[in-house]
């Protein structure tokens, strides 16, 4: 087979993701492989893209390679599924699958926005493999490079595909127009809109106006395109050192100094290739800057979304678990899909109730699992990574469950005492009850207090 690698990793050779590739094509000198430097070549790509199609429309199977960065592929492969789009090249019926490196934070929603894309193109995609950064250093991991790659030539010659997403089904819709009065403001809050918004965008211009409208707080706006982006995240990790970052845009002072002093935050974008387009990539990706610290956590966010929201499942995922990973109470989203008008003075009422009360939930699977994720990264990491270090260790995030040595010691004791036959008898039909009575106490003193009030 002819195998094109898009090594997607702004390292280029020396990314250890394509080392997994180049492993493979070690092992199998019966296949032929052809490397893209997507990541680091990706502005020469956006003048001429003869080359890379050229190499694209030869391939059997365009084998994806990169590191999984904030969620998804980093924003150099990202442009370059756009640029696969834009140009259009002949991919009907070729193979695609991926290869990712990561500490498996969110890998799984990486892998489907590729998959996603594949088929836009009439690709087959085939499962691929997300391993963890440091596997193909041991054995095993070499295994389960070796048995990824036996199954993806076998799944090319005998099927066992992807399941496809579902399919777009909205009618074409004509542009969302302004219509709700203005709402008297108060100066108290600063809610900031960050948005990609195109020249000639009038739907989603008037749904932002629409939003700012309705909301009862001053805001104001802040349009990607008017920032000079260098380019997208490196990967380098200087700033998890100096806490700067290598370019020069000056991104980490506008990002800290204009975005992030917001009292609530509001993501306005329109559907683009499963996500909110390349453009916020590199937004999302650059915040890296701020290493894997939560520093907005506390504070309400919201989405205006124009297009197909609603058959995006792994965009949903996204955009919820970026608000419960980073802390931030998900006040909501508007879409364009439906009663946009109410939708979004809705959205705006519930923004503004989220900062009346400070409103906060406790973190699903979503904050949990990947909280942990970085938790346990930077705790092995943190003499590198000083400043997350002590982030952790300043808001409680070292929550390591051995550390509960007296809850540790009750369940030792419980347990000792349950093995005991006679206590065993004794304690059937009691276990239940002893269980939930702290909870009963709970509710009994919150009925004493509403009563205690309602005599005043």
């Amino acid at each position: 087979m002819n195998i094109l690698v898009l090594n997607g990793s702004p390292k280029g050779k020396a990314s250890a993701t394509l080392h997994t590739a180049l492993y493979l094509e070690a092992l199998h000198p019966e296949h032929t492989f052809e490397y893209l430097p997507v990541g680091v070549h990706i502005k020469s790509y956006e003048k001429d893209f003869a080359p890379a199609r050229a190499a694209l429309e030869k391939a059997d199977l365009v084998l994806f390679c990169y590191p999984v960065y904030t969620f998804l592929a980093p924003y150099q492969l990202h442009r370059f599924v756009e640029l696969m789009k834009e140009n259009g090249p002949d991919l009907a019926g070729k193979f695609a699958s991926q290869i990712t490196t990561s500490k498996h934070f969110y890998d799984v929603t990486a892998h489907r926005w590729v998959e996603e894309n594949c088929f836009d193109l009439g690709m087959k995609p085939v499962r691929g493999l997300s391993a963890d950064m440091e596997d193909l250093l041991s054995e095993k991991g070499r295994r389960q490079a070796q048995d990824f790659f036996d199954q993806l030539v076998f799944a090319c010659g005998h099927g066992l595909f992807v399941t496809p997403p579902p399919a777009a089904c909205a009618p074409a819709r004509p542009a969302y127009r302004a219509a709700l009065p203005e709402t008297p403001k108060t100066g108290d809050k600063d809610v900031v809109i960050v948005t990609d918004c195109a020249p000639g965008d009038a739907g989603l211009v008037a749904m932002i106006a629409d939003f700012r409208a309705a909301l009862p707080h001053a805001s104001r706006v802040i349009n990607l395109r008017d920032f000079p982006f260098a380019g997208g995240c490196l990967g380098c990790m200087n700033c998890a050192v100096t806490g700067k970052c290598v370019y020069k845009d000056s991104f980490d002072d506008f990002l800290r100094g204009t975005v992030q002093t917001a009292d609530a935050f509001v993501y306005a974008f329109s559907v683009s290739g499963h996500s909110a387009g390349s453009l916020f990539k590199c937004y999302d990706d650059r915040q890296f800057c701020n290493g894997h610290r939560a520093v907005t956590q506390g504070r309400p966010v919201d989405y205006l979304v124009q297009g197909d929201y609603r058959n995006e499942p792994n965009l949903r995922m996204v955009l919820e678990a970026r608000a419960e990973v980073g802390g931030n109470y998900l006040a909501g989203v508007a879409t364009d899909e439906a009663d946009t008008a109410a939708d979004i003075a809705a959205l705006a009422a519930n923004l503004a109730f989220a900062l009346e009360k400070g409103l906060s939930r406790p973190a699903n699977f979503y904050g949990v699992g990947g909280s942990k994720i970085f938790r346990d990264l930077i705790y092995v990491m943190r003499g590198m990574m000083k400043a997350d270090h002590k982030f952790y260790k300043a808001h409680g995030a070292y929550d390591f469950p051995q550390k509960q040595k007296k809850r540790i010691l009750q369940m030792q004791l419980v347990g000792a005492l349950l093995a005991v036959p006679a206590v065993q008898k004794q304690a059937k039909g009691k276990m239940t009850e002893a269980i939930v009575g702290p909870y009963r106490k709970v509710v009994e003193a919150a009925k004493a207090e509403a009563e205690k009030g309602a005599e005043q």
